[in-house]
């Protein structure tokens, strides 16, 4: 009998796994697909020789998160590689703004947009370096971010906050408006944006595309070398040695809840494993309020509130093996690991605005990866292992292109539209097409298939739009991975921060767990030495 269950061996769960074996718990991780990783996993499958990734590529906020660092997984053998340049964003006309791994990179890039953008940028950055660390600590750690929050909250009083507030709050075509003169700027700000599901005129996504121009200034877009399952590879490796176990193949059907406590959970082929001290779900919010847990169990508003649970937006994924590096038409668009394509911030306030109409877009704004640029173990020299995705609705009403796709995504309509994301690189780079050696394409069901987290191939376990953020992730008046039944807590991105590979909601929620199990009449510094107690045992041994 496991002290923990953990449902799912995404990042998330086996960050929580991690933790909860470094303070001596003994933890048993269930996994419905056949290998660990959740979406952080590759393979060979679209040709001999090329690596690819099933789902995420690049890591900034891991490279960013604390939570992640302090698992040292370089003693796991994880290596990272960066391309040359962290991202390019072309236009049709030949420019292109970069982001450079170098600061001055960077200026010099939004300089030939328009003289003077170029020191915007350094002062963005250098506004930033003022906060980084406390906004980040207080991204990382559970909501309210109270130790964080107070220190963030005093450096942002001694250095203009109410304006820096109001820039983060900004939509990011008002905010590029603001700040730069030129399309450069505004187009790195914008298509950061838009790597969550905030389109340019959306109250927030100024504040999202900085932080994530932010991180890739700092930290890069970084990725796993070998493959993106090698971060997953180096935190498993790391729970075993702790004692951890992970079973793959193993659906868990329903958690057993007795006396508003969470005791079991049931595989669906009939096993019982019992927790003896709490579970800890890395799945989505509607998973888990609406299969794992019975309605019973659950208090009526917050069924009611789930019912109102808005998921991200849905994507289309083309992975392909290519025999040459992609031919940019702006040749500084061939360094950058990340390229994104769309020909300016009204083409990206077009393709928002298509979605929100439940319309297939036409001209789909793409995340380009080139992932053998970034990393040269992915595929023979002279090749790219590449892919592209994009954004469509849930549920699609039309199609605002001319091939009449309804959303039924049966292999025609999966053929035609990754046609259409070809189509648009070629845009941005004529001769594409013709160094296609393979393609790979999944559409939004056949993700969700690979990860049931990822519904309806939704990356972010949720919208990142302001209405379910912070106080509001995943439902109002929460905010924290404990949920409405004693020892039940929520582990995936569908509790705060949020999405993205950092690991922070499986840390928030092993630290509920741990803390719940605190004897109750400790005081504060009992509670501080009973941790360091629990670390000694994991460095010399558990009496138990």
């Amino acid at each position: 009998m496991p002290d923990a269950v953990v449902i799912g061996a995404g990042p998330n769960g086996l960050v929580a796994a991690n933790l909860l074996a470094d303070h001596g718990w003994s933890v048993e991780v269930l996994e419905e697909q056949d290998a660990p990783g959740g979406a952080v996993r590759h393979d060979q499958g679209v040709a001999p020789g090329f690596t690819n990734d099933l789902f995420s590529s690049f890591y900034p906020l891991a490279a960013a998160s604390p939570v992640l660092a302090g698992l040292h997984l370089e003693r796991e053998g994880l290596r990272w590689s960066h391309a040359p340049r962290v991202l390019a964003h072309p236009l049709s006309d030949g420019r292109c703004a970069v982001l450079g791994r170098e600061l001055d990179d960077t200026a010099a890039s939004l300089e030939t947009f328009a003289p003077g953008d170029g020191d915007v940028w350094r002062e963005l950055h250098s506004m930033w370096e003022r906060v980084r660390p406390d906004l980040l600590a207080a991204l990382f750690t559970p909501f309210p971010p109270v130790r964080a929050g107070a220190k963030l909250a005093l450096r942002l009083r001694s250095g203009g906050g109410l304006r820096l507030a109001r820039s983060l709050v900004l939509p990011v075509r008002r905010l590029g408006e603001e700040e730069f003169r030129g399309e450069g700027g505004r187009l790195l700000l914008a298509g950061n944006a838009l790597h969550a599901d905030l389109a340019p005129e959306a109250a927030g996504s100024g504040g999202f595309g900085w932080l994530m121009s932010m991180l890739g200034q700092t930290y890069g877009f970084p990725v796993p070398r070998g493959g993106s399952g090698a971060l997953t590879e180096a935190m498993t490796r790391r729970l075993e040695k702790a004692g951890g176990l992970v079973r793959c193949g193993k659906r868990v059907s329903g958690i057993v809840i007795r006396q508003g406590r969470a005791v079991a959970v049931r595989t669906a082929d009939g096993e019982t494993v019992v927790a003896r001290r709490a579970v800890l779900a890395d799945v989505s919010v509607p998973a888990l309020y609406g299969e794992l847990v019975g309605s019973a169990h659950l208090p009526s508003q917050v069924l009611a509130d789930v019912r109102r649970f808005q998921w991200d937006f849905a994507t289309f994924k083309v992975d392909w093996a290519l025999d040459g590096r992609v031919p940019w038409r702006a040749p500084e668009a061939a360094g950058a690991g990340t390229v994104h394509l769309a020909d300016g911030v009204d083409e990206l306030t077009r393709f928002a605005a298509q979605i929100a109409m439940g319309q297939v877009p036409d001209r789909p704004f793409a995340l380009f990866g080139q992932m053998t640029t970034a990393d040269p173990t992915r595929s023979p020299e002279g090749t790219e292992a590449a892919w592209a995705y994009t954004h469509v609705p849930h549920r699609i009403k039309g199609d605002a292109g001319e091939e009449g796709l309804s959303g039924t995504w049966d292999p025609k309509e999966q053929e035609r539209m990754a046609d259409r994301i070809e189509e648009q690189v070629e845009r941005f780079a004529p001769g594409f097409r013709s160094l296609v050696r393979a393609r790979r394409v999944l559409a939004p069901p056949a993700l969700q298939s690979l990860n049931a987290n990822l519904h309806g191939g939704a990356i972010n376990g949720g919208t990142t739009a302001l209405h379910q953020q912070f106080v509001f992730r995943p439902v109002p008046g929460t905010g924290r991975p404990e949920t409405p039944v004693k020892s039940l807590f929520l582990a995936s991105a569908g509790a705060h921060p949020g999405g993205g590979v950092h690991g922070a909601p499986g840390a928030n929620a092993a630290r509920s767990a741990l803390h719940s199990h605190l004897p109750s009449g400790l005081t504060r510094a009992q509670r501080v030495l009973t941790r360091r107690d629990r670390k000694g045992e994991r460095r010399h041994g558990s009496p138990e």
